[in-house]
Protein backbone atom coordinates (compact mmCIF):
# COMPACT_ATOMS: atom_id res chain seq x y z
CA UNK A 1 0.00 0.00 0.00
CA UNK A 2 1.10 3.74 -0.62
CA UNK A 3 0.33 6.89 0.92
CA UNK A 4 -0.49 8.89 -1.82
CA UNK A 5 -1.53 12.57 -0.73
CA UNK A 6 -2.09 14.56 2.50
CA UNK A 7 -4.32 16.78 4.69
CA UNK A 8 -3.29 19.44 7.16
CA UNK A 9 -5.14 20.39 10.34
CA UNK A 10 -7.21 23.36 9.56
CA UNK A 11 -5.34 26.80 8.81
CA UNK A 12 -2.32 24.59 8.63
CA UNK A 13 -1.47 23.88 4.89
CA UNK A 14 1.53 24.97 4.29
CA UNK A 15 3.11 23.39 7.55
CA UNK A 16 5.94 21.28 7.70
CA UNK A 17 5.10 19.72 10.69
CA UNK A 18 4.74 15.81 10.62
CA UNK A 19 1.61 16.76 13.78
CA UNK A 20 -0.25 18.94 11.58
CA UNK A 21 -0.60 16.47 9.45
CA UNK A 22 -4.93 15.03 10.04
CA UNK A 23 -5.41 11.99 7.05
CA UNK A 24 -2.96 10.65 4.82
CA UNK A 25 -4.70 9.30 1.35
CA UNK A 26 -3.96 5.08 1.13
CA UNK A 27 -4.09 3.35 -2.04
CA UNK A 28 -3.61 -0.52 -3.04
CA UNK A 29 -5.80 -1.74 -0.16
CA UNK A 30 -9.28 -2.79 -0.49
CA UNK A 31 -10.82 0.71 0.75
CA UNK A 32 -8.91 3.25 -0.81
CA UNK A 33 -9.01 6.64 0.88
CA UNK A 34 -8.00 9.20 3.84
CA UNK A 35 -7.74 8.07 7.09
CA UNK A 36 -6.68 9.75 10.65
CA UNK A 37 -3.58 9.75 11.35
CA UNK A 38 -4.02 7.83 14.54
CA UNK A 39 -5.53 5.34 12.70
CA UNK A 40 -2.91 4.49 10.76
CA UNK A 41 -0.85 4.63 13.88
CA UNK A 42 -2.65 1.89 15.39
CA UNK A 43 -2.74 0.16 11.85
CA UNK A 44 1.50 0.20 11.33
CA UNK A 45 2.30 -0.73 15.18
CA UNK A 46 -0.18 -3.77 14.27
CA UNK A 47 1.26 -4.39 10.96
CA UNK A 48 4.79 -2.54 10.60
CA UNK A 49 6.15 -2.09 7.25
CA UNK A 50 2.50 -2.38 5.29
CA UNK A 51 2.27 1.09 3.60
CA UNK A 52 5.05 3.18 2.17
CA UNK A 53 5.52 7.03 1.31
CA UNK A 54 5.20 6.51 -3.13
CA UNK A 55 8.01 9.15 -3.76
CA UNK A 56 11.53 7.41 -4.30
CA UNK A 57 12.66 5.80 -2.41
CA UNK A 58 9.62 4.87 -1.13
CA UNK A 59 9.92 4.88 2.42
CA UNK A 60 8.00 2.90 5.05
CA UNK A 61 5.63 4.91 7.10
CA UNK A 62 5.98 3.95 11.13
CA UNK A 63 4.06 4.51 13.94
CA UNK A 64 5.86 7.23 16.04
CA UNK A 65 4.40 9.50 19.59
CA UNK A 66 5.08 12.92 20.29
CA UNK A 67 6.66 14.07 23.61
CA UNK A 68 2.81 14.94 24.31
CA UNK A 69 1.61 11.61 23.64
CA UNK A 70 -0.27 12.61 20.44
CA UNK A 71 -0.14 9.72 17.76
CA UNK A 72 1.25 10.53 14.65
CA UNK A 73 3.07 8.58 11.32
CA UNK A 74 6.67 9.65 9.83
CA UNK A 75 8.61 8.17 7.31
CA UNK A 76 11.61 5.97 7.77
CA UNK A 77 14.90 8.16 7.59
CA UNK A 78 16.81 8.67 4.44
CA UNK A 79 19.06 11.06 2.78
CA UNK A 80 16.14 13.81 2.33
CA UNK A 81 16.73 16.72 5.27
CA UNK A 82 13.00 16.04 5.54
CA UNK A 83 10.25 13.34 5.85
CA UNK A 84 9.22 12.23 2.88
CA UNK A 85 5.15 12.65 4.06
CA UNK A 86 5.62 16.05 3.47
CA UNK A 87 6.19 16.13 0.45
CA UNK A 88 3.05 14.43 -1.20
CA UNK A 89 0.65 16.31 -2.69
CA UNK A 90 -1.95 18.18 -0.45
CA UNK A 91 -5.84 18.88 -0.32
Amino acid sequence: MYATKIKMQRGCYYSRSLLEIDEIYIEGCNNPGFFKKEVLHDFLRDTPGSIQVKIWPYPNVIPATSSRGEKYVRSTPNDYTHDNLLDLPRE
